[in-house]
């Protein structure tokens, strides 16, 4: 197994397999120290995979192949660019396929696609699975970007909804069904018309469904059901399969409401404010940002894993908490060198600078810190094959 390791972690390899030479060993043992030794030696002399030529701009010229990925439908607007431009800075081609961050992650596990899009990690039986496919190490994710949700609201003449994780609970389950109701006027200057509210989820497993079950289920004391890729079953409503499917069945619902990666939302619709802190706090890529900076690590997965547990009930002023981040999941290890130099290639374009503006501009997401980008870069060294 080869690795595209940056040179300082080949010496590391080096001083290990001296330290167990020094030992003192023989027969069959003896030999399988010399093997260990000559492929530390080897490792040593390899410059490992540098994508950058001289004045940092990254050169993909070498980079051949087709690689095929799926996921997540919010990932389309900035994986539409990347792969175009990809496909101009390199010798190579990526497909990638809108079904869902859940069918993403099984496609991953199967092999279908050498990447996977989602807004939701993988589970623990993703994880265990994963190892089959890709190697002892399994899979790790990379944030790509952060996006936040919009709470999308198709209502004539109005241009400004707030709610509170309550209030908008409440709502999604069907418990409020007009506009003019008085929990929703309690937050909100302006009246609101008496207009009927008509639901609209996700029917497909998704990623955003599962930040927002997430999200009511630590901020709403009230929302009663479960959270997950899956609407909940007993909530009877109107549906779309992926974000073009509840956008589109917005705009022939006056008086829906859905929730959306907000860069998809057409500006014809109300974005609304969500009550944090004691204040209202409008939708930005900022505000996405600070949500993601009080938020922990998630453990329990390989040691270049950059995955996190989201702080849904912070009261941090200025935070948007409704909040997603668009992970690609990647393998640690893959079948051969040129699948892997491919799939390490094209995540390193990922999180740099171009594209992380490119999603910016794309998407409406904010980019990553560049603290989130070094460390990117070191997890894209791990992967091996």
């Amino acid at each position: 197994m080869k690795s595209f390791a940056h040179h300082r972690c080949a010496v590391v390899l080096t001083v290990s397999a001296l330290a167990l030479t020094s030992c003192g060993t023989s027969g069959n043992e003896g030999e399988a120290l010399e093997s260990q030794s000559a492929q530390a030696s080897e490792a040593s002399a390899h410059e490992g995979w540098n994508f950058e030529r001289e004045g940092g701009v990254l050169d993909f010229g070498e980079v051949a192949g087709t690689l095929n990925g799926g996921g997540a439908s919010s990932h389309e607007p900035a994986m539409k660019r990347w792969v175009e431009i990809f496909a101009q800075i390199s010798s190579a081609t990526v497909n990638y396929t809108s079904v869902g961050s859940g069918d993403g992650r099984a496609g991953l596990v199967t092999g279908e696609y050498a990447f996977a899009g989602s807004d939701a990690v993988l589970n623990p039986e993703e994880r265990q699975e994963a190892q089959d496919r890709c190697g002892p190490q399994g899979a790790f994710h990379l944030p790509t970007y952060v996006s936040p949700i919009a709470v999308a609201v198709n209502l004539d003449g109005v241009d400004e909804v707030n709610l509170s994780a309550e209030t908008l609970a409440d709502i999604l389950a069907g418990e409020i069904t007009h506009w003019d109701d008085p929990r929703i006027a309690e937050h909100n200057d302006e009246a609101l018309p008496s207009t009927g509210i008509t639901v609209i989820h996700r029917s497909d497993n998704s990623g955003t469904t599962e930040n927002l079950t997430e999200y009511l289920e630590a901020a709403a004391y009230n929302w009663e059901h479960s959270a997950g890729g899956d609407w909940p079953e007993e909530l009877t409503a109107e549906f779309g399969s992926g974000t073009r499917g509840v956008l589109e069945e917005l705009e022939h619902q006056e008086g829906g409401i859905t929730y959306a990666d907000a860069g998809q939302v057409p500006e014809e619709f109300v974005k609304a404010s969500l009550y944090v802190g004691g204040e209202y706090t409008e939708l930005s890529a900022e505000a996405a940002s600070q949500a993601v900076s009080a938020s922990d690590r998630l453990e329990g997965g390989p040691g270049n894993d950059m995955s996190f547990v989201l702080s849904r009930d912070t009261e941090e002023i200025g935070t948007y908490p409704l909040v997603q981040i668009a992970y690609t999941v990647w393998c640690n290890q893959y079948d051969s060198e040129k699948e892997a130099q491919l799939a390490a290639a094209f995540a390193t374009y990922l999180v740099s600078e171009d594209a992380q503006e490119t999603a910016a501009n794309a998407a409406g997401a904010s980019p990553l810190p560049e603290e989130l980008r070094t460390e990117a870069l070191d997890s894209i060294d791990r992967i091996t094959w």
